[in-house]
């Protein structure tokens, strides 16, 4: 495999409050390489968004950051808002979840992907225009030619959201960062900006970071998963092997709660039990015990590592991940009662 372009290790960030210190991050690492895709789950406050903003440099100023984020060896984090500014966007992209905050609505779609090619490449007008019309092109805009010339109030969301897209691409990056990039949109034009997102990275050769709270998403898209809980990283692998061979409970719980093509229309999903910690007092031991149907002792008293389990490059942080070896989601049943499945 070739040499990651983007190295993240130890990355911790925290917030302080008047309730006391937020852990958003704790020790989350990982590495990118070109053209592979990274998908990044877990609930809402598992720490995803925050990882991708401090890898960008895009936290308020009263977040405490440390560890290590490498681009090509070269240290991001400490550099000044200057020098990380001349990162963003010609060498790194981010598509977050709300096109309508990333577009001006005052310009042209095509103006605003011309200028972001104008911004760090040395083109003529004309030159940066017909680039962006092919980067439009490219990401499923019908008509490009004619809808550049169109402001984004004129196009649907997954629409803006494709625009958003060929920005993200149009100088070509080494790493794009997808921000829960399909959320907000329904399923079938979901489908669509995932296709333009496969384009984009067809067409650039970008590591890709995909982040989501719906594993369903990732099936067809990821080429390993990191789930995270509580602000650290709890399992990670291939998608076959997070999909297939789960080895930590919550992972098996979020799987479990997916809508399934295989089961009877009128059986309900069986959702995680209880809600994930608070952030500022977090329990000793692993913070999913409480909500662990595997719970034993030494789970409210030890966190546990992530470690390797059975299947390359598969890890698990887990006391008992090697008891969920071919369980699978029946351990969520067993312990879900009638008033959770019906809310």
């Amino acid at each position: 495999m070739s040499e990651p372009v983007l190295e993240v290790e130890n990355l911790t960030v925290s917030f302080p409050t008047d309730e006391g210190t937020v852990q958003a991050v704790r020790g989350v690492g990982f590495s990118l390489h070109p053209g592979r895709v990274l998908g990044i789950a877990g609930e809402s406050g598992s720490g995803k968004s925050v990882t991708a903003l401090a890898i960008m440099g895009l936290l308020p100023r009263n977040a405490r950051v440390a560890g290590s984020v490498r681009f090509r060896g070269e240290e991001l984090l400490g550099k000044r808002d200057r020098d990380l500014a001349k990162i963003r966007g010609s060498h790194i992209s981010v598509i977050f979840q709300d096109p309508t905050s990333s577009l001006n609505p005052v310009y042209t779609v095509g103006w605003q992907v011309a200028e972001v090619i104008s911004e760090h490449r040395n083109v003529s007008k004309d030159e940066a225009w017909k680039r962006a019309v092919e980067l439009l092109e490219i990401v499923g805009i019908p008509r490009a030619a004619e809808r550049a010339k169109s402001y984004p109030h004129e196009f649907s969301g997954g629409m803006q959201q494709r625009v958003v897209i060929a920005t993200a691409m149009a100088n070509d990056p080494d790493v794009i960062i997808a921000d829960e990039a399909t959320t907000a949109l329904d399923v079938t034009v979901q489908a669509q900006v995932l296709e333009a997102l496969k384009a984009a990275q067809a067409e650039t050769q970008a590591a890709m970071m995909f982040i989501t709270h719906d594993l369903g998403v990732m099936a067809g898209f990821a080429d390993e998963i990191m789930v995270m809980y509580a602000g650290k990283p709890v399992e990670y692998g291939s998608t076959d092997d997070i999909f297939y061979a789960p080895r930590m409970p919550y992972t098996v719980g979020l799987l479990a709660s997916l809508p399934r093509l295989d089961t009877d229309a009128s059986e309900p999903l069986r959702p995680i039990p209880g809600s994930p910690p608070s952030l500022v007092h977090l329990p000793p031991g692993c913070p999913f015990t409480p909500r662990c149907p595997l719970a034993q002792a030494i789970c409210s008293q030890e966190e546990p590592e992530l470690r390797a389990v059975e299947g390359a490059g598969h890890r698990a942080a887990c006391h008992f991940s090697e008891e969920l070896a071919g369980r699978g989601e029946e351990i969520f049943a067993a312990t879900a009662t009638d008033s959770e499945l019906h809310g």
